[in-house]
């Protein structure tokens, strides 16, 4: 027994300083708060030595100046404003650890040194990481900062990286710590040359970074670069711009489509028609409260809703001001174009006392936040879907308008009304339905229209304007004319916009078309009847 005890003894002794040389994370985390910047600079030594994947945010946080001190206790904990005082977090846990007040805690203070040990670290951490999305990030953080000190490290990462777009971003990164140490000039030409070869834009602000601190006889290399970036800019910006053409003329041809229908079919000019696409906007922000209040799981879903919602309400307004109102001034012009822009200042000032005059939030779905990059190209999602909706609903009147008997009852009332009325044709009931139609489209533009701007009464009147210009150019009453008309409009004005301002290029824009009519009074593309020319 006494053999036995004094090898337990023995055991134990010897088992003492290997559990002290394993302190608990907690421990490693509290020790960041003690002793001098030295000792500070140890302990992120000591974090970064556990591999713990906790540890990048933590040091994250330090560097900063998220990490304080209990002053009672010690303990470090992260601590973010909330109200008058402060809300605590454990960094090792994540558990909240209530609130208190700013004089309860002090911050934990890092110097530049420590700041360049802490970047070091995380990008040790993370450079290695075996997470994809973590390497890239961090490869993209090594590149922005051009930290020398991470050279050796991004060496390391690079020569076990077999990811080609993760190596490409690395190499890169090297290239930009070359140009920040003393290498030889040859190697600092082959970094220039592989910071060009990206062809971006952060390759050009990197290159003319450098240019200024960059020896004489690197200079001329650096300027041939961001030329060579800038001619390759160039082309990328041209293709950026039609893309933000398109992305307008979609958006012009969704709200004048139903326009160019009701002006072709029945020489309506309604000045209300920009209140169609606000109240359907407006609609789209009803069915997204509903849902929000009642059924919040279904808001991917709110669009989907919105459309045919917007499409009834704004329809049925559209025949009730048909059957109300237009039927009684057909043959005079003036008196409708007066009728209609008071009915707009009607149903603005209704708006106006129903939901107020500020502006209203309508929420973009998960399937529609966010972008993507094609090249230099950036496309958000929400913009390609409002070009894709543009696509289907001009298909889909097509459709309408070659298919359906209410489409060839339309197409003979455009072309000739008093032999399509002869021929049996109720022309009334046509002008109701084809008012009805024009309006539920100008709906669905509305909700198109939410995604991208403000909700307000004031929606409908920043695109009435465009919407007639778009109908005349194209062509009264061609669904093709105004396609092209809209498009045409949205590419001219992107393109014009860099050089004479979004003011300046809408008028330019609009003394082209009155150029335009002078010599095509019925625009691109004429209509053809036995009627249309009286």
């Amino acid at each position: 027994m006494r053999a036995l005890a004094l090898f337990l003894v023995f055991l134990l002794a010897a088992l003492a300083p290997a559990q002290a040389q394993t302190p608990d994370f907690p421990a490693l985390v509290d020790a960041l708060a003690t002793g001098s910047f030295a000792e500070r600079e140890a302990a992120i030594s000591a974090l970064t030595a556990t591999g713990d994947e906790r540890v990048p945010a933590i040091l994250s946080a330090l560097g900063e100046g998220g990490l304080f001190a209990v002053k009672a206790t010690g303990k470090v904990v992260i601590a973010g404003k909330s109200g008058s005082g402060f809300a605590l977090t454990d960094p090792a846990t994540g558990e909240a650890l209530g609130e208190v007040k700013k004089i309860e805690i002090e911050k934990i203070k890092v110097n530049n040194g420590l700041r360049a040990k802490i970047r070091t670290a995380i990008g040790m951490m993370t450079l290695l990481s075996p997470d994809r999305a973590v390497r890239l990030s961090a490869a993209q953080s090594v590149m922005k900062n051009g930290d020398p000190a991470m050279l050796e490290l991004l060496d390391q990462a690079l020569a076990a990286e077999t990811d080609s777009e993760i190596r490409a971003t690395m190499e890169a990164a090297r290239a930009v710590i070359m140009l920040k140490t003393d290498a030889p000039l040859e190697e600092k030409r082959q970094a220039v040359a592989a910071i060009a070869a990206r062809g971006n834009r952060d390759a050009q602000t990197i290159l003319t970074a450098a240019l200024g601190s960059a020896p004489d006889e690197l200079k001329p290399v650096i300027l041939s670069g961001i030329d060579t970036i800038a001619r390759n800019l160039a082309v990328w910006d041209i293709g950026q711009n039609v893309w933000y053409g398109l992305s307008l003329g979609s958006v012009l041809l969704l709200a004048a489509i139903g326009l160019a229908i009701t002006f072709g079919v029945m020489g309506i000019i309604n000045m209300a028609h920009g209140e169609m696409v606000m109240v359907g906007a407006y609609a789209t922000f009803v069915v997204q409260e509903v849902i929000r209040q009642s059924f919040p799981g279904l808001f991917d879903w709110s669009l989907a809703i919105a459309i045919p919602a917007a499409f009834l309400i704004t329809g049925l307004i559209g025949i009730g001001i048909e059957r109300g109102i237009i039927r009684w001034l057909y043959g005079r012009p003036l008196e409708t174009l007066l009728a209609t822009w008071g009915l707009s200042l009607i149903i603005q000032q209704a708006v106006r006392t129903i939901f107020g005059p500020t502006n209203r939030m309508v929420g973009n779905p998960s399937w529609m936040a966010g972008s993507f990059n094609i090249g230099e190209i950036v496309i958000t999602w929400s913009r390609l879907w409002i070009v894709l909706f543009a696509a289907v609903v001009f298909i889909i009147l097509l459709l309408v308008l070659k298919r359906t008997a209410l489409g060839l009852q339309m197409r003979a009332v455009t072309q000739n009304r008093r032999m399509a009325s002869a021929m049996g044709i109720r022309t009334p009931f046509v002008d109701a339905m084809t008012f009805g139609l024009g309006s539920g489209i100008a709906g669905m533009a509305g909700v198109a229209l939410s995604q991208i701007d403000n909700v307000s009464p004031n929606l409908g009147q920043g695109y009435i304007i465009d919407s007639f210009m778009v109908v005349v150019f194209g062509g009264v009453g061609n669904l093709w004319g105004t396609l092209v008309g809209a498009l045409t409009l949205g590419i001219a004005n992107k393109f014009l916009e860099p050089y004479a301002g979004a003011v300046l290029a809408k008028i330019f824009i609009l003394g082209l078309i009155i150029l335009f009519i002078q010599r095509r009074p019925r625009g691109l593309f004429t209509l053809k009847g036995r009627a249309v020319e009286t």
